[in-house]
């Protein structure tokens, strides 16, 4: 899992930026990496995380999936789960 905390993705006023990061990280331990990474230059939809199948799941057809606007802790725990 990749967590966009570049320019407007970590800044937003009001969100717990660096608590969902935690969150995130604690929720998917055991089954994945969450890592942050500047800009994905994708400013329109703020707070992108990008999830990575497995291994084993790209062999079987899966493709990453970018999800936009992840501005609440429902959107992150529906992400993590």
């Amino acid at each position: 899992m990749t967590v966009c905390r570049g320019c407007c993705c970590g800044t937003a006023s009001g969100f717990d930026h660096a608590g969902q990061l935690t969150h995130l990280r604690k929720a998917v331990a055991d089954v994945a990496v969450v890592r942050v990474s500047g800009c994905l230059d994708t400013c329109a939809h703020a707070n992108v995380i990008v999830v990575q199948p497995s291994s084993a799941g790209r062999r079987a057809g899966g493709r990453p999936v970018w999800l936009g606007l992840v501005n609440d802790t429902d959107a992150a725990d529906d992400i993590a789960a």
